[in-house]
């Protein structure tokens, strides 16, 4: 692990806990602020019930409280590069990352719709093959629903999906382990799009409850 990986784990960990502190009642009030601050910060590109239809914006429902922290922290911090993320993240107190990621949290996973075409059967088990090949069900799980500091991933937008692999790749998307950068800096750029073809096409990821809010 490196000292800036770390470091950022340390304060994330510090935010978290510092949330068990705060009373029951206190927590549903700011669950139902924090609904509502979704609603007019978030949801015109992430989607009122968090699976956005727009190119580009990834689907927050049925995300981990833990991730989510942690991406907002990043952007917060200028650790992640988009502008406009970065913009809203920057004015945000550490009560706010945690405010959002538990009521992200609780946004349970939403199918994507039906694809107008079937998939392409031969690309479908390209891509299940690169995910055994290269780890992907290790961390992310069978169903590619994730866990806590791990994300969903099962039925992201094939785009969001392309971008993040390529990011990963190139150094340009950090993380906080190591372990993104070495699966996928092997693959070819034609053997990332296939696995974002098939991941953004998982069969069977029906909705699930979504882990508890991070306390």
């Amino acid at each position: 692990m490196t000292p800036a990986s770390l470091l950022f784990r340390c304060a994330v960990a510090a935010m978290t806990l510092a949330a068990a502190a705060s009373p029951a009642g206190a927590q549903g009030t700011k669950g139902s602020v924090y609904a509502q601050r979704y609603a007019e910060l978030c949801a015109s590109c992430h989607g009122a019930n968090g699976r956005s239809d727009m190119a580009g914006t990834p689907v927050l429902a049925g995300q981990h409280s833990f991730y989510a922290i942690t991406q907002l922290y990043l952007f917060r911090e200028g650790r992640r590069d988009n502008p406009a993320m970065s913009a809203v993240a920057r004015t945000m107190k550490d009560e706010d990352l945690r405010g959002f990621s538990d009521f992200i949290a609780t946004l349970p996973a939403v199918p994507a719709p039906p694809p107008a075409t079937p998939p392409d059967a031969a690309r479908m088990a390209r891509g299940q093959s690169l995910a055994q090949e290269n780890r992907c069900l290790l961390c992310h799980g069978a169903d590619l629903a994730g866990g806590q500091q791990v994300p969903r991933i099962a039925q992201q937008h094939e785009d969001y999906l392309q971008l993040t692999l390529q990011g990963f790749r190139t150094g340009k998307r950090p993380g906080y382990t190591q372990a993104m950068s070495e699966a996928v800096g092997r693959m070819s750029p034609e053997d990332l799009d296939t696995l974002a073809y098939y991941v953004a096409r998982f069969p069977g990821a029906a909705a699930k409850p979504t882990s508890s809010p991070t306390r």
